[in-house]
């Protein structure tokens, strides 16, 4: 692992410039707002672009030698140790709309494993970050996962229903009496967030992308929580598919996934 202090010095800068980043979408919320579809029917606006360059300039003037992966960029080959995984707007459809349920995700990955995490939604000012070995926080405060049985819990499930029906519905059809109840935000980060300081349970994700959960996962590991392929797999960088729990409704829920 490398030295604590090149870790360390990341997540500062991690944390400052998601702040940052914050603010520019809070400067620009609820203005009119131009957006475009991608190839996969998802929109993005001029303030998802930069916000985008907001923080790659920003960890460019850092750490030159580190390499970017960001959604609204083509990935480029390098063989740096350090990967910085990126999400300006998280929650972009949301944005759009004037909903207030969106936020920045930066996660930093060293060699094969990730190692920090950062999540900052700006409309309540919550920041919430994790580096491997030494937990997760919430405003500077130590968070965990819950402890509720699954007939207790609160299921977070892939809003994007329509892309993939039959297995989705099934999915669901198959939790829906088992939980407590069902929500859909339309942001992994805020999603991954709730998990990580036990205000929902479980999270069920189809088709997500590495820089919307990178930094989210780590957060619910590091709270204490477990994240898995639908085959009880670790997750990693090619995962599209994923359950994010408490850690004490998992296996039951892997059984039924698991089926799908």
């Amino acid at each position: 692992m490398k030295s604590n202090s090149e870790i360390d010095k990341r997540l500062n800068v991690a944390i400052r410039i998601a702040k940052e980043t914050g603010k520019m979408l809070i400067d620009n919320f609820g203005k009119p707002v131009e957006f475009t579809a991608k190839k996969d029917g998802s929109l993005v606006t001029p303030i998802d672009l930069k916000a985008e360059k907001l923080l790659v300039d920003s960890i460019k003037e850092n750490f030159p030698g580190d390499r970017i992966l960001s959604e609204e960029s083509e990935p480029k080959a390098s063989d740096a140790a350090f990967k910085w995984i990126i999400d300006p707007l998280d929650g972009t459809h949301n944005y759009i709309r004037g909903v207030d349920v969106f936020g920045t995700s930066i996660a930093l990955q060293y060699e094969n494993e990730m190692v920090i995490g950062v999540i900052y939604l700006p409309v309540t000012k919550e920041l919430y970050h994790a580096q491997k070995g030494k937990g997760a926080y919430w405003n500077g405060k130590r968070i965990n996962v819950s402890k509720r049985d699954l007939n207790q819990a609160t299921m977070i499930y892939d809003s994007s229903i329509r892309q993939n029906k039959k297995p989705m519905l099934a999915g669901l059809s198959k939790t829906i009496d088992k939980v407590f109840n069902i929500r859909m935000f339309g942001s992994t980060a805020r999603s991954l967030s709730y998990i990580a300081e036990g205000k929902a349970d479980l999270e069920i994700e189809f088709n997500d992308k590495l820089w919307d959960f990178a930094a989210g996962l780590l957060l619910v590991e590091e709270a204490g929580g477990k994240v898995t392929d639908f085959q009880g797999k670790k997750w990693g960088l090619h995962t599209r598919a994923y359950i994010a729990s408490n850690g004490k409704v998992h296996e039951e829920v892997l059984r039924v996934m698991g089926k799908i």
